[in-house]
């Protein structure tokens, strides 16, 4: 507990604001066939298991997909974002992550079977990686080659949590948000179409339906009138905001039609709406939208460079997803 503790402490001090990148391994055949020697079931276990949760629940699919995309925005992909802290103040206790964030569970089992088949070899960095691709498949969405090597880092910390890309940023402050980590506008639109296999509780969408932008009894103007009156019915004003809304019309299939629908103002978050805001987004929304479009492949695209944010320099393989190993 005193090393964990002191972990902690350090963190705070010394790594607060530190990304650092790692050399990626020399082609990306070396970085696909990372455990060929050391575990080269690894990829199999990793996709077979994943095959099964989301045939028991297709709401997983993007469950799992959003648990990398919060852990690569913090800090690079180094599964900060599956630490428990003794305190309460990692990352998945942020306001973003906390009571939305899903699939711990399945990742645990993940992990316990790759250690049961190759102890102390797949980090948790890159059974997010590996979850996050092979559960797009399942949905229907495209595949990429995942370079593998992540260390599991040792810092999580709530606050920096705090600042991922939030449903009520303007398109300026989403696009900054992505600046930041190396990330274009093209990747953030096309990134946002994950939300496609995507839910949101009627929390997120409340402020835009009730009393919006602190007028009363207004509504965000930049709705469908139908989608506003679809979704009073659904999130009654001063009900508790816990009902689950999917984000497309093709609930968790993963198509185009999340764009089709925010052109038509049928978005539900902020952010989602947002798109429209910008030429660049309106223009890529637009194509998007378009059955045959360059959606997958851009998709694909840019979940290759979001798994590559910021790679730690230095980690470990964790025993344990929740915990570092001492």
């Amino acid at each position: 507990m005193t090393t964990t503790i002191c972990r902690w402490i350090w963190s705070a001090i010394s790594m607060a604001g530190l990304l650092a990148v790692t050399a990626v391994p020399s082609t990306a055949s070396d970085a696909e066939n990372y455990y060929s020697s050391t575990c080269p079931e690894a990829t199999t276990i990793v996709r077979n298991m994943v095959t099964g949760f989301v045939k028991q629940d297709r709401n997983l699919a993007g469950a799992l997909q959003r648990l990398h995309f919060h852990d690569c925005f913090v800090r690079g992909c180094d599964a900060s974002v599956l630490l428990s802290s003794p305190f309460n103040t990692a990352e998945k206790d942020s306001i973003s992550n906390k009571n939305s964030l899903r699939g711990f569970e399945e990742i645990d089992e993940i992990k316990a079977a790759l250690e049961s088949s190759c102890p102390g070899i797949v980090s948790c960095a890159d059974i997010l990686a590996l979850t996050a691709r092979d559960a797009t498949v399942k949905a229907g969405g495209p595949s990429w080659s995942v370079a593998l090597g992540r260390k599991d880092g040792f810092v999580s910390l709530q606050a920096e949590a705090d600042k991922l890309p939030a449903p009520f940023m303007s398109y300026a402050q989403l696009a900054a948000s992505f600046a930041a980590v190396g990330l274009s506008e093209q990747d953030m639109v096309a990134l946002s179409g994950a939300h496609t296999i995507g839910r949101a509780q009627c929390g997120s969408v409340l402020s835009r339906l009730y009393d919006f932008n602190g007028v009363t009894n207004s509504t965000d103007p930049s709705m469908d009138k139908k989608l506003v009156k679809e979704l009073k019915k659904k999130c009654p004003h001063g009900v508790q905001p816990g009902n689950f809304l999917p984000m497309d019309p093709t609930k968790n299939t993963f198509d185009h039609l999340y764009f089709t629908s925010v052109l038509a103002k049928r978005g539900l978050l902020g952010s989602d709406a947002q798109l429209l805001n910008s030429p660049v987004g309106l223009d890529l929304v637009t194509k998007y939208s378009q059955p045959g479009s360059s959606f997958f492949s851009d998709f694909a695209a840019a979940m290759v460079r979001m798994g590559s944010i910021q790679w730690a320099t230095q980690g470990e393989v964790r025993i344990n997803c929740s915990q570092t190993n001492s």
